[in-house]
């Protein structure tokens, strides 16, 4: 399974790309980050994180793309940037008919530290050792982009046993 990660942000916009399977050593193909200036207006910005997004996209057909949940923050301003950054992602990827899953950024620390409460440096550090990296990538929001990919590929597997499950006891109840 190969996974694009995007942490999204206006002005940095976390990417990652990691391929493997539950149980298995997983690969980071790739890890970056989308900057936008923050003197450009609105629209040039998501218009710059749209076109990093699609040239990840382009360079690494990933099968999913796991978006990080925005979630309520005190600061609106921050939370909106996010929103519109994570809104892009949802649009690259939907528009190529590539699914979208959303985590929590505790389900993403929980999945890769085994605490949903972990800082941003124990999440790097799992990072780098579950990718068998020599460093954590910088910025943190590279390495949480890898941890968003790394948390998908972990959780993928019973989501879709869930989600068939679900599915299943939906048709009996119709044909009863």
């Amino acid at each position: 399974m190969r996974v694009l990660g995007v942490d999204p942000g206006l002005t940095r916009c976390g990417v990652g790309v990691v391929e493997g399977v539950a149980g298995r050593p997983l690969t980071m193909l790739g890890v970056g980050v989308v900057r936008t200036s923050t003197d450009a207006d609105l629209g040039h910005r998501l218009v710059a994180v749209e076109q990093g997004i699609q040239q990840w996209l382009d360079e690494y057909r990933p099968e999913f793309v796991a978006v990080e949940r925005v979630f309520s923050q005190h600061n609106v301003r921050t939370v909106m940037g996010t929103a519109q950054a994570s809104a892009v992602a949802l649009l690259c990827a939907t528009r190529r008919g590539i699914p979208v899953a959303l985590h929590t950024p505790s389900e993403v620390k929980a999945a890769v530290t085994g605490s949903g409460r972990a800082d941003k440096a124990q999440v790097g550090a799992m990072v780098t050792r579950l990718l068998r990296l020599s460093a954590p990538p910088k910025p943190a929001d590279a390495a949480d982009a890898l941890a968003l990919a790394i948390c998908h590929i972990w959780r993928a597997p019973a989501q879709n046993r869930l989600q068939r499950a679900v599915a299943l006891h939906a048709s009996k109840g119709r044909t009863a």
